[in-house]
């Protein structure tokens, strides 16, 4: 991490404020998986042309995120059963700003993701129960946490606020069913979202550090991770992949 930090005190900030234009709820997003060993490179190449998110003075952000399914984990099932239209249901809080928010993710047959939520400090049962009925094709009490995932996260935005960019580092899943834990300190999952097939400088680099796409859900490898006996034919490749990654 000191090399990390130090490279991120290269990069010009930019406040939650100055971010609000570029929220990108309904993007298109391209996902990476490199071992923590090469983002100290990818952070050089980047200081150029993006700006890093900045919280109190804070350059690498703590996320909690508490995940939702059916008792069945459809959600899950979808997703590994290659439906192209599947939703995600999630408690995140972000934990220097001390904030609570309540998300819908929904992916379509084009491939693009929406985001819908709402801020839960002190919110009631009955609002919640409104927002995940009239977000989500789930009900809330047919719902119920199945996997905690904890990570710090540095974000990043181009200069000209077409994309972000998540880089999460630290990974840990703990499954609420099994009370398996799992963690990849050597592994980080980059997620590149864009409003459109925008000119991204991050392509480029990644092109140059000869990284390519994976296609990752930390919901859907946290759960093949820590649930036996679960079918996850579909993620076997991948996480024999990033095992590979973190092994080299």
């Amino acid at each position: 991490m000191t090399d990390i930090n130090g490279i991120l005190k290269q990069f010009d900030p930019i406040t939650l404020e100055e971010m609000e234009s570029v929220k990108l709820m309904n993007r298109i997003d391209t996902k990476y998986a490199v071992p923590i060993w090469v983002l100290p490179n990818i952070l050089e190449k980047a200081k150029q042309d993006y700006f890093v998110q900045q919280i109190d003075g804070k350059r690498v952000a703590t996320y909690d995120t508490m995940y939702f399914d059916t008792d069945n984990l459809d959600m899950y099932l979808r997703h590994h059963d290659r439906q192209l239209v599947r939703q995600k249901i999630r408690i995140r809080e972000y934990v220097e700003s001390n904030l609570h928010f309540l998300e819908v993710k929904k992916k379509n047959n084009k491939g693009r993701t929406k985001k819908k939520r709402i801020e839960i400090s002190g919110a009631t049962d009955d609002t919640i129960r409104e927002f995940i009925s009239a977000k989500s094709r789930y009900r809330w009490d047919d719902i119920s946490a199945k996997l905690r995932t904890k990570f710090s996260r540095i974000t990043l935005v181009n200069k000209e606020k077409t994309e972000r960019l998540t880089i999460d580092m630290n990974l840990v899943w703990e499954n609420q069913m099994t009370a398996i834990s799992k963690t990849f300190p050597e592994l980080v999952i980059i997620e590149l979202k864009r409003d459109g097939n925008v000119p991204s400088p991050m392509l480029r680099i990644m092109l140059s550090e000869r990284v390519h796409p994976l296609k990752i859900s930390k919901y859907c490898i946290g759960i093949a991770l820590t649930t036996p006996n679960l079918k996850r034919n579909r993620f076997k490749s991948k996480i024999r992949k990033i095992e590979k990654l973190i092994q080299q």
